[in-house]
């Protein structure tokens, strides 16, 4: 494969260069060049000592390659340079895309180098774009990379975590290098030999049960693109339910609410209109959704059931309680009398899950979450698929300190009612977040999305 990299200004630049060296060691010949701002963050001596030839910036600059790529004869005749590289290339990627270029490539201007490039291509041509979250989220960048689409472009969504300015998170980070490749690699009819197929929710292929199944990179789902979710209802619930055992104590659990957060966000990215019941979360609202704070199990399902007629997917990730104090006190009890903590009596709240999968109606999509410690999680897993009678369930195990409850990543494995697996392996819960919306997506197009209720 020739694959020309277009690179414009922005910190993720350097994932370029990795991009860069993984195709030449997979056997690509690769160009590159690059946008005058970017070269504020990559030079472009780096990518010519990656790649081996020399790397453009302007449209009337001489290439001393010639429009040749490494392996190539050098041409007879001088080219004119900035038609040469891409009218050669099998795929033009620009990564990263920032904002004003994928702005630019939306009113067809041509105004550098690889702006011009992209205009005046006819190989397929890829978006990769990188920046902050709320750039990305603008009305403006999500219609232009829906026009972009329209147009034939490929866009290679990104990814969900830290973004460049210190303290932010959310939508924007440029899609790993590995990623880049492999999407190029697919529009040129070269896929990589070596890289193993996951298991997809709804698939007919799975390991056998009880073997050691290895967490699966990538995802046979189909990638997702701006404006996967438009128009669709999303409902997610995040965080942790607390029941007052008095006016001090409560029953609780550790779940900080980073996965529904992030879930959240990604729908919201992808054109969803998402709610989030926040049951006791203490992190910033993700980006385009709108935030409900509840505290009690009994105030999520309040929540829960008043939309949950409108909604088309319902990502049940917050931890509710399953006990609450029956009569809980308004004051701080005692440690001994008659009000003694040791004698507080118990009652199991609503499984609002099962209460809501008892509504359902033709057409809508409930995925679980399930916090299992340990051995037989997938186990238990599977159990409360078909029991809360789900469409998936996405098992994690918690006794793992790394991953999981107050932990900024995440490894699950999501299960499908057909009894196929996905392993999702450990990554950032952004990253997790968004291999579960591309099942999600995968689900929403295929039969699973378009199961009868089951209510009754």
């Amino acid at each position: 494969m020739r694959l020309l990299i277009g690179v414009s200004g922005g910190i993720a630049a350097y994932k370029a260069l990795e991009t860069a060296r993984l195709a030449v060691k997979a056997g690509h010949s690769v160009r590159v060049i690059q946008t005058p701002t970017s070269e504020r963050f990559v030079g472009r001596a780096s990518f010519a000592g990656i790649t081996g030839a020399p790397v453009l910036t302007d449209e009337f600059e001489q290439d001393p390659a010639r429009g040749s790529y490494p392996g190539e004869p050098l041409p007879e005749r001088m080219p004119i340079s900035h038609l040469a590289l891409v009218e050669r290339a099998d795929v033009f990627l620009i990564a990263p895309a920032s904002a004003n270029t994928i702005a630019k490539l939306a009113a067809g201007l041509a105004d550098n180098l690889v702006t011009t490039a992209a205009l005046a291509a006819a190989c397929p041509v890829a978006v990769a774009p990188a920046m902050n979250n709320r750039m990305y989220l603008n009305a403006a960048t999500q219609a232009n990379l829906q026009l972009l689409e329209q147009r034939g472009l490929t866009v290679i969504p990104p990814g969900d975590g830290e973004l460049a300015s210190h303290g932010e998170r959310g939508i924007g980070r440029l899609a790993e290098p590995a990623e880049l490749l492999a999407a190029c690699e697919a529009l040129a009819g070269d896929p990589d030999p070596h890289q193993a197929e996951p298991l997809a929710v709804g698939s007919a292929a799975q390991p056998a049960k009880g073997s050691a199944a290895q967490p699966a990179k990538g995802s046979a789902a189909p990638a997702l693109q701006a404006g996967s979710l438009q128009g669709v209802q999303v409902l997610v619930t995040a965080g942790g339910t607390q029941e007052p055992i008095d006016s001090v104590r409560y029953i609780g659990n550790r779940s900080s609410g980073r996965m529904g957060f992030a879930l959240a966000e990604v729908a919201a990215g992808l054109g969803a209109n998402v709610t989030v019941v926040a049951a006791n979360v203490k992190l910033d609202a993700p980006a385009g959704a709108e935030v409900i704070a509840v505290q009690t199990a009994a105030e999520l399902a309040e929540a829960c059931h008043q939309r949950f007629a409108e909604t088309d997917v319902l990502l049940m990730a917050a931890a509710v309680a399953d006990f609450r104090p029956v009569a809980p006190a308004d004051h701080k009890l005692k440690k001994t009398g008659p009000e003694a903590l040791a004698n507080i009596e118990l009652e199991p709240t609503e499984d609002v899950l099962s209460a809501l999968s008892a509504e359902r109606h033709q057409g809508q999509l409930l995925i679980g979450f399930a916090a299992e410690h340990g051995e037989g999680a997938l186990e238990y897993g599977r159990e409360k698929l078909t029991r809360k009678r789900l469409d998936a369930i996405v098992v994690n195990d918690i006794s793992r300190p790394e991953i999981g409850f107050d932990s900024a990543e995440n490894e699950v494995v999501m299960l499908g009612r057909d009894g196929a697996e996905r392993w999702i392996e450990q990554s950032a819960k952004g990253d997790v977040a968004r291999a579960i919306m591309e099942e999600v997506v995968s689900m929403l197009a295929g039969p699973l999305g378009t199961q009868p209720s089951v209510a009754g």
